[in-house]
Formats: structure tokens, C-alpha cells, sequence
């Protein structure tokens, strides 16, 4: 099975998890937190965020209250967090807040 498609086991998942800063795992996804100055910011960061998930095909759940972002991460159709979601999560790591 191609690695991008399976969930990852409990092992490889805290492996992972240890290059994302505090990035949670829990109900099968991973989630985080963000936050900024301004509700301009926020957005600023959305968009960037929706570039990186077009480029990856594959899309976060994810909400907005002014300053803060609530991103979640998990493979719908899988169940669970497979490698796209920690690639995502390692590039949404890589922006400049």
C-alpha cells in the first residue's frame, strides 16, 4: 500500500510528531492553534494555508475566531493521519508567522 495513503501507527506517528511543534494528536487527527495579532492576520495566514492545501491536495478542517486559527489534520476517506497530513503540517510549520 503507497505510504501516502495509509494511517500511521501509533510509533511512527509520535516519531513524527516530535519534528511539529505543538502540533496535538488526538481522535485520529492532528490539530494546533494559532495565533496572531489581528484578525488581518489571521486571514493573511488562512490564505497561505489554502495555497499550501491546493498545492498538496488535501484540505484541513479549520476554523477562525479574530485572531486565532484552529487548524485539524486527518484523512477523511483513510480514518485516520496518513503522511499527507504530517506534510501538510510540516509545510504549514515552514510559513512565516
Amino acid at each position: 500500500m503507497n505510504d501516502e495513503i495509509r494511517v500511521l501507527e501509533q510509533a511512527e506517528l509520535s516519531e513524527l510528531l516530535s519534528e511539529l511543534e505543538l502540533w496535538a494528536y488526538a481522535d485520529n487527527k492532528l490539530s494546533k492553534e494559532f495565533r496572531f495579532s489581528d484578525f488581518r492576520q489571521a486571514f493573511a495566514f488562512m490564505a497561505e494555508v489554502a495555497i499550501l492545501a491546493e498545492e498538496h491536495d488535501h484540505h484541513p478542517d479549520w476554523s477562525n475566531s479574530y485572531n486565532r486559527v484552529m487548524i485539524e489534520l486527518t484523512s477523511h476517506s483513510h480514518g485516520g493521519v496518513t503522511i499527507k497530513d504530517i506534510s501538510l503540517a510540516m509545510d504549514i510549520e515552514k510559513l512565516e508567522l
